[in-house]
This record gives structure tokens, C-alpha cells and sequence, in this order.
């Protein structure tokens, strides 16, 4: 039922294209409208033709917010929900429409960031750095067509881009909690080849993270040393060459562990992350399209200490190969199509999962544009499952801007982890959960979108979307007995409001709400889900442009956790960060940032702290 309902919204918007009365958009339609984005269909595509919801961040918003935390950053944007274990550094998660972070694939330059060293393969938020990132791409809703058919979301980062000139740009700051960083990066290039380097070193003293600590009550720091580089080859006029690696090393000090010898819960802890990731593709350009191939490695190592001794230590490793083609028909159709295989390791156990996917893209008329695209996916354990995405979208020329309709469906499918399914396995499972043979799950998303841009630069956005897992794997946290099945869907579904309006020559207003309904088949809320999030960012500048002010709110309410088996409410929180730069010459610029501007008392998980006020200042160098 679900699948017609969302088949025949999206029949309305293309059929609508024939029996509507309103006029076509103007030739001089707004800039917004022609931003180029990748993440969507993997080719550069105008916001225009895409029927799918994505978030952009510039470089520009990045330093306007003036996080060395990058998902501090991601935050700010539409139904991206963060939840933090007590400071830099902890365990954290990151949701996109209510779903867990590993139903959400990140990439950085291409690299998948995944460790499958974890419980669930996923990115840790946590150990990823703003320095050096340069824009942000935000997918929202199951997206296993292009991605794999386990991601729920997709967050794509790109370093900075290098050019001909030589550049360089230094960062350094300090602040509270003993927090200081040490960045920069260097790039250039020319017509045969360019390379970009980065590296970043932040650490930080941290405060108390968990309300249990009470006797040994230290504060818990955390240090990250982050290297990345990228290098590009021109062989010739259509050949390209490209070289990606990245090294990122996180040192963790937490509460909350088992001592090694009493098993007894001690706050004396420590977790040591080490990740190295790299990439290596070749593109080819032709009048028909580009073909790319590509070959890329991930491997995660991490170990754990409790009062000084190791206790537990794991290694993951994620080696890909892919390929990935685009053929361009006509003027009004081309076609994205390509082949990946996947191999995973948690300590030895393997799995290898092949998938094929093609999509075709149409442009239909100026003003009308539709998607379809299947995927197959063989998995080693799980066997072979298919995903779909259909997407519309449709502009309307209006009073003094334009209009533009959408909407897009997709389904997808998580086979259970190598972790997951070895616990039921192992000595420490016990019944339910030793006799439960874990099965995949399925997901299918669906979302109806109105756009609204106005050549000064008004963009009106709302969104309703609803998702759907069956069958999803949850940990038993009331007999701790291993990992289970919810027996039906587990469901989100909500609005998403957005708006970005300029108040004059010096002002600009931006604001989200998100509105999710997230529930188990039982119809209890889902954990760590708020009910409400919001963020309004008002911004200034001096006629000069030296000046900047930033102010930033946000807003989360409704939420729950688990304790003890048992639901609890976690605290509403209302948060208020400021930012301000200014420029003292062409090449150096001064930078400060208030978090929680008046010290708000609130927690994002039950049991854990968060900061209170905290200043940092900072100089950036560029030349």
C-alpha cells in the first residue's frame, strides 16, 4: 500500500506537468536553483533537476559556525539529530531522520569512512575534525541505490579543492576546558597535476562525563591528530589520476568500564582509535559521459583500558572496489550505472557482499524532471535483495520567483553486522537472543517536498517524509541478553520546515524545524528521537565585510532514553553558541566562539554531562 501511495504521488507531479496552468519558470530563474550538487546521483547535477532532499554546508558556513568539531557543525542542519556521551572525544551518534548512525554512510574525498571494527559498521562522529573540509553534502532518507543498500542517509565531505596557486592556510586556537588546536593545510597545482595536504592536532582537558563518576570525578580529555592528503594526475586531456589518504588518531579518556581483575565498574578509562583510510581512482572523460574506477581501504584498530591495563582491543578492516559509469544519451537523458564489491572484517570474521545498480535520469521538459533506478545486492550470508528510487520534480514560474514541487521514494536493506550476528554465536549470548537467528532488515522511505526561491535570495522549504524499517536489530538492555528483532515497523515520519531570507545588505536569517514521529511496532518512541529539534542562525556583517557575527540556537524536546531496561525522559535543552571574525589584513583574521552563551544546565543522553558556557579565540592565516 505504501509503495502505490508514494508511486502515485510521484505519477501526480509528472502528470501534473500536462494539465497545470502554471506558467514556466523564467529564463532568469535564482542562482540557488543552479548549485551543482554530486551526492544525489554521484554526477554533478543542478538542485534544480533533483528530487531528493539534500543539505549543503559551503566553506563559508563551516567557518561561520567556528566548531573544530565537525558534527557540532552538521547539527545545525534539518532533522540531523547529535547525541554526545559527555564532551569531545566520547561516543556519540548521529541521526538522519531519526535513524541510527549505522544506517548512515559517510565519505570523505570518496573514502568510505565505516569502521567495521564496531558492534554496527559505521563512522564515528566523534573522531571527525571541521579543519581542512570544505563542503558538506547532507542526503536524507534511505538511499541504497547509489550507496549500498544499508544506507539510510548519506553525508558526503570534500576537502578543500586546490588550484593553480600556490596556498596555505594556518589556524590555531584556544579556550576552555584546556582546549587548544593546531591546524593547516597546503595545496596548489597546475595544468598536469595539483595535491592538497592537511593536518590538524586538537586536544582538549574535557570536564566529568558521567553523572556516576562521583568519587574519582576527574575530568575526562581527549586528543586527536588528523592527516589527509590528496593528489591528482592529468594524463592527458581526458585521463585523470586520483590519490587519497587520510590517518586519524583519537585518544579517549572515559567513565564507565569494568576493572580487568574485580570486574567492578571503575572510572578509570581509556579508548585509543587509529584509522587509515586511502583511495586510488582513475576517471575518464569523453563527450558521452565519464567512466571512473576505483579501489579504496579502510582499516580501523582500536583498544580499550580500564585503570591502565588493556582489557579489550579490535581491528576492522574495509577494503572496495568500484565502478561507476555515465552515459549521456541525448540532451534529456542520461544514464548512471555501475558495479561495486565489499569486503568486510571484524577480527577475522569476513564478509563480501557484490551489487549492481543503473539509474536513468530524464529531463523531460525545462521545467520537468523524473528518476528511476534499481539496485541488486548479493550478500555472502544474507543472499540477494533489490532496491529501488524513483524521484520527480517539477518548477512553476510564480510572482517574483519559483516554485518547485517534489518527491522521491526508496527502499533499502541492512544485513546484520559480522559482530551482531557472531554475539547470538558466542559464550556470552544467552536465550532470547542465543536462539534468535538474526535476519536483515528492510527499510523504504518516501517524502513529498514544496521549494520556494526568490531571485534575492528568499528559499522556502517543506518537507514530509516517512520511513519505515521492518524488523530492526536492537541490543536487549533489559536481560542483556544479546541482539534481538522488533517484530514489525519501526517508523519515523514528520516535517521538515526550512527557510533562508537576507533582512537588508548586512543581515540573513536561517531556520529549521524538524517535527519526527518516531516509533517502535509497539507504538513506544524511539530512544534518543527528539519529538522537536530546531536551529535559527542569525547573521551580520559589517558594511566592510571585516566584521562577522553569528548567533546560534537550537532547540530539542521530547526525547527519552533507556536505563536499567527502563524508559526515562531526557531534559530539554535549549541552546544558545556565538561566533564572531574579523578581518585585520588580507591575509590574517581573528575568530572567537561562545558555547552555550548562557550556560544552559541540559543533557543529550540520560546519565551523561554536557558542557556549560565555554569560550575559545582563535587567528586564521592565509596566503
Amino acid at each position: 500500500m505504501q509503495h502505490r501511495k508514494l508511486f502515485t504521488s510521484i505519477s501526480i507531479l509528472g502528470a501534473g506537468a500536462a494539465v497545470l496552468g502554471l506558467p514556466a519558470v523564467h529564463a532568469q530563474e535564482p542562482a540557488a536553483l543552479e548549485e551543482l550538487v554530486v551526492t544525489s546521483s554521484r554526477i554533478e547535477t543542478p538542485l534544480r533537476q533533483i528530487g531528493t532532499s539534500v543539505s549543503v554546508l559551503s566553506a563559508q558556513d563551516i567557518a561561520a559556525d567556528g566548531s573544530a568539531v565537525l558534527m557540532d557543525v552538521l547539527r545545525t542542519l534539518p532533522s540531523v539529530s547529535v547525541t554526545n556521551t559527555g564532551g569531545a572525544g566520547q561516543v556519540s551518534n548521529l541521526r538522519i531522520r531519526g535513524e541510527e548512525g549505522y544506517r548512515t554512510l559517510t565519505l570523505i574525498d570518496g573514502i568510505r569512512l565505516s569502521d567495521p571494527s564496531v558492534t554496527q559498521v559505521q563512522m564515528q562522529p566523534e573522531h571527525l575534525l571541521s579543519s581542512g573540509i570544505e563542503r558538506v553534502e547532507i542526503l536524507r532518507g534511505p538511499q541504497g541505490l547509489h550507496y549500498g543498500a544499508d544506507a539510510g542517509g548519506v553525508v558526503n565531505l570534500t576537502t578543500r579543492q586546490a588550484g593553480q596557486v600556490l596556498e596555505t592556510r594556518l589556524d590555531a586556537s584556544s579556550g576552555s576546558f584546556g582546549t587548544q588546536q593546531w591546524a593547516g593545510n597546503v595545496s596548489g597545482g597546475n595544468a598536469r597535476a595539483d595535491f592538497f595536504l592537511s593536518g590538524a592536532h586538537f586536544t582538549t582537558d574535557g570536564f566529568n562525563a558521567r553523572t556516576a563518576d562521583t568519587v574519582l570525578a576527574d575530568d575526562d580529555g581527549y586528543d586527536n591528530t588528523t592527516l589527509h592528503a590528496r593528489g591528482g594526475l592529468n594524463v592527458g586531456e581526458n585521463l585523470r589520476l586520483e590519490l587519497v589518504h587520510r590517518d586519524t588518531a583519537g585518544d579517549t579518556a572515559y567513565d564507565g568500564c569494568y576493572d580487568t581483575l574485580s570486574f567492578a565498574t571503575v572510572h578509570d578509562c581509556d579508548a585509543r582509535f587509529d584509522q587509515q583510510a586511502s583511495r586510488l581512482a582513475a576517471i575518464l572523460n569523453t563527450s558521452r559521459g565519464q567512466q571512473s574506477l576505483a579501489w579504496s581501504s579502510t582499516r580501523t584498530e582500536r583498544e580499550y583500558f580500564s585503570s591502565g591495563l588493556s582489557s579489550f582491543a579490535s581491528e576492522g578492516k574495509l577494503q572496495r572496489m568500484e565502478y561507476l559509469g555515465q552515459w549521456l544519451q541525448s540532451d534529456r537523458l542520461q544514464l548512471v550505472y555501475g558495479v561495486d564489491y565489499e569486503e568486510e572484517d571484524n577480527n577475522g570474521d569476513t564478509r563480501n557482499q557484490w551489487g549492481y545498480y543503473a539509474e536513468a535520469l530524464s529531463a523531460y521538459s525545462d521545467t520537468l524532471y523524473l528518476s528511476a533506478g534499481i539496485r541488486r545486492d548479493d550478500n555472502d550470508d544474507f543472499g540477494t535483495h533489490n532496491s529501488v528510487r524513483i524521484s520527480a520534480a517539477r518548477l512553476f514560474a510564480l510572482s517574483g520567483g519559483t516554485l518547485k514541487l517534489r518527491s522521491s521514494y526508496g527502499t533499502g536493506f541492512r544485513a546484520p553486522s559480522p559482530y551482531e550476528a557472531s554475539y547470538n554465536r558466542g559464550p556470552f549470548a544467552a536465550p532470547p537472543a542465543s536462539t534468535t537467528a538474526l535476519q536483515e532488515e528492510k527499510s523504504r522511505g518516501a517524502e513529498i517536498a514544496v521549494e520556494y526561491y526568490t531571485q534575492p535570495g528568499l528559499q522556502l522549504e517543506a518537507v514530509y517524509f516517512d520511513q519505515r524499517i521492518d524488523d530492526a536489530i536492537y541490543f536487549d538492555l533489559s536481560a542483556y541478553s544479546g541482539y534481538l528483532q522488533d517484530s514489525g515497523e519501526s517508523r519515523s515520519r514528520g516535517l521538515e520546515l526550512s527557510a533562508t531570507r537576507p533582512l537588508g545588505t548586512q543581515w540573513q536569517a536561517q531556520l529549521n524545524y524538524t517535527h519526527n514521529k518516531a516509533e517502535r511496532p509497539d507504538g513506544s518512541p524511539r530512544q534518543l528521537r527528539p519529538r522537536h529539534l530546531g536551529n535559527v542562525r542569525i547573521g551580520w556583517h559589517s558594511a566592510d565585510e571585516r566584521l562577522r557575527v553569528n548567533a546560534f540556537y537550537r532547540l530539542s524536546r521530547d526525547t527519552v532514553d533507556l536505563s536499567g531496561g527502563q524508559t526515562v525522559t531526557v531534559d530539554d535543552s535549549q541552546v544558545t553558541d556565538l561566533t564572531l571574525s574579523f578581518t585585520l589584513t588580507s591575509y590574517a583574521e581573528l575568530y572567537g566562539r561562545i558555547d552555550n552563551l548562557f550556560d544552559a544546565d541540559y543533557e543529550e543522553v540520560y546519565g551523561y554531562h554536557t558542557a556549560g558556557r565555554a569560550t575559545t579565540l582563535g587567528f586564521r592565516l592565509h596566503f
